[in-house]
């Protein structure tokens, strides 16, 4: 097995480890974001157990992965609905928030160095699993944002609602773009 496919293997361990807390958190708090993340990720640890265990054409995976990824992007517009309408975000401590803000960029640098560094030289399997990679990390950062502006003084309930929108929407924009991209790739 190689490294890539390690890493993946541990990216899905820690997508159904998050799905899992996500998902008991929200049945005992009564959380819909919550709910709506877990399912997010359990959707997202499928994609990912789909591009590590099915053996089929480059162009069967991308394609498939690729759909699964536009469809990931209606979970995701229900959080951002729920952000909206419902939930504004957990507030959490400041050293907590550092190393959620520390996990989220960390995450995110390294799925846009690696969807970059890779583009157009990898297999259609690793050019899946990082596009998958980088849409858990833009997620990430909409989770972080949303806590972030509970827990930390400054903005009006409507300023936060209106950062809720916005950078819940262009997730969702970006989770589908990724997934058609994907989708329409050649391999």
């Amino acid at each position: 097995m190689d490294r890539g496919i390690k890493i993946a293997a541990v990216g899905l361990v820690f997508n159904l480890a998050f799905s899992a807390y996500h998902l008991i958190l929200g049945i005992t708090s009564g959380s819909w974001w919550l709910l709506t993340v877990g399912v997010y990720y359990l959707l997202l640890s499928f994609a990912r157990f789909f591009v590590l265990r099915v053996r089929t054409s480059p162009e069967v995976i991308t394609k498939l992965t690729g759909v699964m990824l536009m469809i990931l992007s209606l979970p995701l517009f229900g959080t951002v609905v729920l952000s909206v309408v419902r939930d504004r975000g957990i507030v959490f401590h400041e050293i907590v928030m550092i190393a959620i803000a520390l996990y989220a960029f960390t995450k995110i640098t390294l799925a846009a160095i690696k969807l970059i560094k890779l583009r157009g030289r990898k297999s259609a399997r690793d050019r899946a699993l990082n596009t998958v990679s980088f849409a858990a990390a833009l997620v990430s950062i909409f989770t972080l944002q949303r806590s972030m502006l509970v827990s930390f003084e400054g903005m009006t309930a409507t300023e936060i609602v209106i950062m809720n929108l916005v950078t819940g929407s262009a997730v969702c924009i970006a989770v589908f773009w990724l997934g058609l991209n994907l989708f329409r790739s050649k391999k």
